[in-house]
């Protein structure tokens, strides 16, 4: 085996200059909103382990979205109330950058972020027109599957 030898420093004699600042982030120049709308459709899938919210224009058109997965939420954490707000929270701030002064809410599913998705975007200050509930409820199709034994 060659031994390997530790690798010296050179230091400059003159002092550093600090850096200029950087050229902003494309990042940041791709967080400014492409599109501005005035009214939105705001849809909220709420189910047991995760509370997904997508955020349309009036004909449908996907404009942002987000889920409490996506916000770092991990396991059990993603289907509570407090996801589901903080989810509400960043789609309320995407929109308010695309100028959504109005949104209607078309909710689906039966888990517990239902209420506080919709409740934080209220809170960040848009107005909402309509709440409509599309959750699919069966009309006696196939036999549902047997109950969960804990």
């Amino acid at each position: 085996m060659a031994e390997t030898t530790p690798k010296k420093k050179i230091a400059d004699k003159a002092p550093a200059e600090k850096p200029v600042a950087a050229e902003p982030k494309k990042e940041a120049a791709a967080k400014a909103p492409k599109k501005r709308v005035d009214s939105a459709i705001l849809y909220v899938q709420s189910t047991y382990n995760n509370t997904l919210c997508l955020l349309t224009d009036a004909s449908g058109n996907a404009l942002a979205q987000s889920s409490s997965g996506a916000l770092g939420f991990k396991g059990a954490k993603k289907g509570t109330p407090f996801a589901a707000a903080k989810v509400g929270e960043v789609l309320a701030d995407k929109a308010k950058l695309m100028g959504v002064k109005e949104i209607a809410v078309v909710i689906k599913g039966v888990g517990s972020g239902r209420e506080s998705a919709v409740r934080s975007f209220i809170a960040k200050g848009v107005s909402i027109s309509s709440i409509k509930d599309v959750t699919p409820v069966p009309h006696n199709g196939p036999k549902a599957k047997k109950p969960r034994r804990v």
